[in-house]
């Protein structure tokens, strides 16, 4: 039933946004700082703070109208880089709240960076496609890119790497 009501409520969102087509670019933050493994909230290491340079590079012509980061030193670094070259905030969004109904009426007909970690990218992913297509990412993938388009009545979703 809750699929039920998720699906219908996807189908009147995407058909009150005429031909739109919104599309989702999702990461998982760059390399984190493993040196102490008590640390909940590590920065970027050196290595990460560069990845996070060459994302910014890989939406250099990506007009992104939105940047989300979870509300984490090491995802808020990654997004950084981007945002500041787009002159974007960035958005916090709380993963227990991930694609929300405040979140998809305000990204219809966008393209939106999203910044996650490995546990949370592929299921905000999953949400968006209303089935489980995706398991969590390695711990030690920084490297892949989730892209997911909505139009009309279609949705697709495919995985890149970049590196």
């Amino acid at each position: 039933m809750k699929k039920l009501v998720y699906l219908f409520f996807l189908s009147f969102l995407i058909s009150c946004s005429s031909n739109e087509t919104t599309t989702y670019y999702l990461i998982r933050h760059a390399e984190k700082d493993r040196t102490d493994n008590s640390n909940r909230n590590p920065n970027l290491n050196k290595d990460g703070l560069e990845r996070a340079k060459k994302w910014a590079l890989y939406f250099e012509s990506i007009d992104l109208d939105a940047v989300y980061s979870t509300n984490y030193n090491r995802t808020q670094q990654t997004a950084t880089p981007t945002a500041v070259s787009k002159k974007l905030d960035i958005q916090s969004y709380k993963p227990y709240k991930m694609f929300d109904t405040v979140f998809q009426q305000n990204t219809i007909g966008k393209k939106v960076l999203i910044v996650g970690h490995s546990n949370t990218t592929p299921v905000f992913v999953n949400k968006i496609l209303g089935e489980k297509k995706y398991e969590n990412m390695n711990d030690y993938d920084n490297a892949s890119l989730y892209i997911v388009t909505i139009s009309n009545d279609k949705i697709t979703s495919k995985i890149e790497k970049v590196n």
